[in-house]
């Protein structure tokens, strides 16, 4: 069987777009969402994850502090380990360094948070497998 995704974008630009979204993808019958991380967002993160889970909309986040206000998962870069690569730097520099001596570094850690409580109320099981490979639980 061959399995197809089709992709619905969802603007917001400020938060009287938050609710309206949910309710285009209501009505677009979306499956599932993946939200990213910006200002707005973070800003009305326990709105957006209250929304999604009552429309039962299973949705990923790019940190880990969505998944603590009830989202389903989150994958993303480690921001411990941005700001551990970023007192690296500062230590370099205060040392001596000249910051474009710096090699320019992209990130090499990345979190998967995955909320066990947000998934049973919608119904899913996440496989043992997963669950292994994540660096946050929440049962």
């Amino acid at each position: 069987m061959q399995r197809g995704a089709s992709v619905a974008v969802f603007s917001l630009r400020d938060e009287k777009d938050i609710e309206p979204a949910f309710e285009s993808a209501k009505r677009a019958r979306v499956q599932a969402l993946i939200v990213p991380g910006d200002l707005l967002v973070s800003t009305h993160q326990q709105r957006i994850t209250g929304l999604a889970l009552r429309q039962r909309l299973p949705t990923m986040f790019m940190f880990s502090s969505y998944v603590e206000a009830g989202g389903l998962l989150s994958y993303g870069v480690s921001v411990s380990g941005l700001f551990r690569d970023a007192a690296r730097a500062a230590d370099r520099i205060l040392r001596g360094a000249r910051p474009q001596d710096l090699p320019i570094e992209q990130p090499t850690k990345f979190d998967l948070a995955i909320n066990l409580r947000t998934a049973k109320e919608l119904g899913l099981t996440i496989p043992v497998s997963l669950r292994i490979q994540a660096t946050q639980v929440i049962e």
